[in-house]
């Protein structure tokens, strides 16, 4: 698996788990933080950058696997994409409070 298919595969895994709170957000009818709208983004922003994630990161996936390519290696790198930026969005909400209401 060649390196940029790998960078590729790992932010694809990073642009998906972003778009999931962004989504749940949206249907919640919650505010939650984008670069759309800034801090006190509402539905509308939310749905819209969560899809723009989402849509990011599954044509990452798909242009950055070749079929010659195992698919394992590939799944393991969008994982790790994944679990890296969850990691950093519990951090980010639970000790710098992004979008806490105060």
């Amino acid at each position: 698996m060649r390196k940029k298919n790998i960078i590729g595969a790992y932010s694809a895994g990073v642009l998906s788990a972003n778009s999931l709170p962004h989504l749940a957000t949206a249907v919640a009818g919650q505010r939650m933080m984008t670069p759309l709208r800034g801090r006190r983004s509402g539905r509308w922003p939310n749905l819209v950058w969560g899809g723009m994630n989402l849509a990011g990161g599954l044509a990452l996936v798909a242009r950055s696997h070749r079929a010659e390519q195992p698919w394992a290696r590939h799944l393991i790198a969008y994982a790790a994409g994944g679990a890296t930026f969850l990691a950093w969005a519990v951090f980010a909400e639970a000790v710098l409070k992004f979008n806490d209401e105060r």
